[in-house]
C-alpha cells in the first residue's frame, strides 16, 4: 500500500492543469491566434501528461497563446491518435505520444487501427522515458549477469514483471533469456505499481518499468537496480552500468520516449514551425531540470530523427517479435 501511495504521489506531482498561447502555430496556419489542443492518449497526472504540460509551459514563457493539453485516454493511446488523425490539418491540433504506438504496435497488433508512418508526421522527440530491470533488495544478486546466473538454477522461478504485455522490456528479456538458454516467464500486472511490490516481496524475481516510476522505492531501499535500458548510463543513477555495458545488447533499444506529432496533411510551414518552437523549448534549463527530476532526459531531436529513430528500432525488434510470435488481436 505504501509503494502504491509513494508511486500515485509522484506521478500527481509531475501534472499541473493549465492553458497557454501557441500564436506561431495559428499564425503558421495563416489566421489569427487560435486554441491548440495537445491531445494527450493517456491520463491526466501520468508521465506521458507531465511532459505534454512541462512544454506547454515553456511555451507559456516564451509568449505563445492559448495551448490546451486535453486528455484523451484510453487503448493505449489509440483513441487519442485517432483523433488527432481525423483532425483539420491546420496546425491547431497536436497528438503527444509514446514510442512504442510508433514501433512495437505495428509489429504485434493483427489490427492496428491506423497507419504509423503516414496517418500523422512527426515535428520532434520531445522526451525520453529510461527503463530498467530492478529486483528486490534482499534477492541475491545485484546485476544482470548475477540475476542470469541465478536464473540458470532457479528450476522455473525465474520471471519478470510488467506492467505492459508486449514492451520493449519483455522483447529484450525474450531475446537475453534465448541466448542465454533461460526460460523466463512474463507476469503482467494492471500498472506499475501493483508490480513493483511483488518485486520488493520477492514473489517476482525481476521487473521492468520505467526508471521514474521506481526510483521512491529505490531511494528508500526497497529495490536494486540490475541495468539500465541504453547506450549511456543515467544523469540520476550514474552508478549503475547499462545493460549494454554488462553485455546483453538485447536492451540497447528497450527504453521509451515521447514524440509530438501533427496530422499527416499539415503544412509544412506549420510543423518546420512547431519542431522549431519544440527544440528550443527543449533546451531551457528550467524544462531539463523538470523532467529529469521526474525521471526523463530531454534531448530534443527533429521530426527527421524521430522518423528515423521509429524506422531504426522497428527494424531491430521485428525479427525479435517474429520469432517469439507475439501477436495481440485489439
Amino acid at each position: 500500500m505504501i509503494a502504491r501511495l509513494r508511486l500515485h504521489a509522484l506521478l500527481l506531482a509531475a501534472a499541473t492543469a493549465f492553458s497557454m498561447p501557441l500564436e506561431a502555430s495559428a499564425q503558421a496556419a495563416g489566421g489569427d491566434a487560435k486554441v491548440v489542443r495537445l491531445v494527450v492518449g493517456y491520463a491526466a497526472g501520468g508521465a506521458a501528461d507531465a511532459v505534454a504540460r512541462a512544454y506547454a509551459e515553456q511555451l507559456q514563457a516564451a509568449g505563445y497563446a492559448n495551448v490546451i493539453v486535453e486528455n484523451r485516454p484510453g487503448a493505449s493511446g489509440r483513441l487519442g491518435f485517432d483523433a488527432v488523425k481525423r483532425a483539420k490539418a491546420d496546425g491547431l491540433t497536436l497528438y503527444l505520444g509514446s514510442s512504442p504506438m510508433f514501433v512495437i504496435f505495428p509489429l504485434t497488433y493483427r489490427k492496428l487501427g491506423y497507419d504509423p508512418d503516414h496517418d500523422l508526421r512527426p515535428a520532434a522527440v520531445v522526451a525520453d522515458v529510461p527503463t530498467a530491470a530492478v529486483a528486490g533488495a534482499s534477492q541475491p544478486y545485484g546485476d544482470m549477469p548475477g540475476y542470469v546466473q541465478w536464473a540458470k538454477q532457479a528450476r522455473g522461478k525465474a520471471n519478470l514483471g510488467l506492467a505492459t504485455l508486449g514492451s520493449p522490456g519483455q522483447l529484450g528479456t525474450i531475446e537475453m533469456a534465448k541466448q542465454n538458454g533461460l526460460q523466463v516467464e512474463p507476469v503482467v500486472y494492471r500498472g506499475a505499481a501493483p508490480m513493483l511490490v511483488d518485486v520488493v516481496s520477492g514473489e517476482v524475481s525481476m521487473g521492468w518499468d520505467a526508471v521514474a516510476s521506481m526510483m521512491p522505492l529505490y531511494s528508500g531501499g526497497k529495490l536494486k537496480f540490475l541495468g539500465v535500458a541504453g547506450s549511456r548510463r543515467l544523469p540520476m543513477l550514474p552508478d549503475v552500468p547499462t545493460l549494454l555495458e554488462q553485455g546483453y545488447p538485447q536492451y540497447q533499444y528497450a527504453s521509451s520516449w515521447y514524440g509530438i506529432y501533427a496530422p499527416a496533411g499539415t503544412p509544412d510551414a506549420a510543423v518546420s514551425g512547431l519542431e522549431q518552437a519544440l527544440l528550443a523549448a527543449g533546451k531551457n534549463p528550467a524544462l531539463v531540470e523538470k523532467l529529469q527530476a521526474s525521471g526523463f532526459l530531454v534531448e530534443p531531436r527533429s521530426g527527421a530523427q524521430a522518423r528515423q529513430r521509429m524506422e531504426t528500432e522497428r527494424a531491430h525488434w521485428a525479427p525479435i517479435v517474429k520469432a517469439a510470435g507475439i501477436v495481440f488481436d485489439e
